[in-house]
């Protein structure tokens, strides 16, 4: 049997990977060209030619027994320097070698951040609607998750209900912008509130809170729109990175932890951040992902395509009569159930072959979230099946 705490998690939860995988099997029964699934993440968009072409230098260049043997826990040191130095020119920063922690991905992060971070019983604060899994790393380290509240019409912080959610054992912020599953980034006037409230915590309780800035979608933001940077408004942040999404390789698993110097305790916390690796068997990020970087470290993929799905999507949604909250980032639009339980007006879409995960998945019950990373051809054609849904409701 499997333990008690697990088994009370998976009960509780609602399993995206599930609807994904469900989707599969329909698309075995029905043809894949009938499926609509807007289920999971999975980003769509090839990586730049770049990626490719780098790993094969790589590999021709690096001599196998070092490539392929273990490097630092904390990571190779040149790439550390590399992002270091890339994120100082780009932000305006001062981070150094030894404040970039090369991870596998920005998930591990999280859950290195959470052992490095909590005991028994302490906080971490983050904003509903959230990415489901951070409940899960919070708690799989004895941690308690409290959600504070978005604005539902805008999608922004809510700064009364945040403010509400501190108590003494309050350690994080989690923050994710732009955001799964809402697709808003935050604006310069709610991260300025965010981190004056938390400033303001810190004094009250003397001791350090930390912000976590969870960025795997940071430059996937539409329209020329600038995404805060959140160590400029709050000393303690400390950001969580994947390149997942940006050279669409989620399937490699690398991205950093980056702390500035100024970072409360930073020496101790680099040291428990570099022991939390190993304890919780990452060992270290992968070490030809890694060194792909050092040419790779400013390329992205091309998001004019997440964009043009995002503005048919919404368009015709809208026009349908479906209530959308705009999204400006990610590849994600939040849309308003049709009956108040999102986990049904789901299972119904399923009858138009449409799959989308329930907004209660994601601490925003009422909501459905529809992922757009899909070949363009499928938003177009998935068109007709959400008239014919809406119009079951609306008949």
């Amino acid at each position: 049997m499997i333990s008690k705490r697990l088994q009370a998690s998976l009960d509780g939860s609602v399993c995206i990977r599930d609807i994904f995988e469900e989707g599969k099997k329909l698309a075995s029964i029905y043809g894949q060209e009938n499926i609509f699934n807007f289920s999971i993440g999975n980003p769509n968009v090839a990586p730049p030619a770049i990626v490719n072409e780098t790993l094969k230098e790589v590999l021709d260049r690096e001599d196998p027994l070092t490539l392929h043997g273990y490097p630092a826990n904390v990571g190779h040191p040149d790439v550390r320097q590399c992002i270091a130095d890339y994120l100082n020119q780009r932000y305006h920063t001062r981070y150094t070698i030894d404040g970039i922690i090369m991870t596998s991905g920005a998930a591990s992060a999280l859950a290195i951040l959470c052992n490095t971070f909590l005991d028994q019983g302490d906080e971490v604060i983050t904003f509903a609607p959230y990415f489901w899994e951070y409940k899960s790393y919070v708690e799989t380290m004895y941690g308690k998750l409290v959600p504070a509240l978005c604005d539902q019409n805008t999608l922004q912080p809510d700064p009364a209900t945040f403010e509400a959610a501190f108590s003494p054992k309050t350690r994080m912020v989690f923050i994710n912008t732009p955001n799964n599953p809402t697709g808003a980034v935050y604006t310069e006037a709610s991260i300025k509130k965010v981190a004056e409230i938390m400033e303001r915590k810190e004094k009250e309780y003397g001791h350090p809170i930390y912000l976590v800035s969870d960025e795997p979608y940071r430059l996937l933001a539409y329209g020329g729109l600038t995404v805060p940077y959140l160590p400029h408004y709050y000393k303690d942040t400390i950001v969580v990175y994947s390149y997942s999404k940006t050279l669409s390789i989620p399937g490699e698993r690398v991205g950093y932890i980056a702390m500035e110097g100024s970072v409360a305790d930073f020496a101790n916390v680099v040291a428990g951040i570099t022991a939390s690796i190993r304890y919780l068997g990452y060992v270290n990020a992968p070490s030809l992902q890694q060194k792909m970087l050092l040419k790779c470290v400013d390329a992205t993929v091309d998001i004019s395509i997440y964009e043009k799905n995002r503005d048919l999507l919404y368009k015709s949604l809208t026009d349908i009569g479906y209530e959308c909250i705009h999204p400006d980032g990610a590849f994600y639009l939040f849309m308003r159930s049709l009956e108040p339980d999102d986990a049904k007006f789901c299972d119904r879409a399923k009858e138009e072959k449409i799959l989308m995960a329930p907004g209660t998945a994601f601490g925003g019950p009422g909501f459905v979230r529809v992922s757009y990373c899909v070949p363009y051809d499928v938003v177009q054609r998935s068109i007709p099946a959400f008239k014919r849904l809406y119009d079951k409701y609306k008949k």
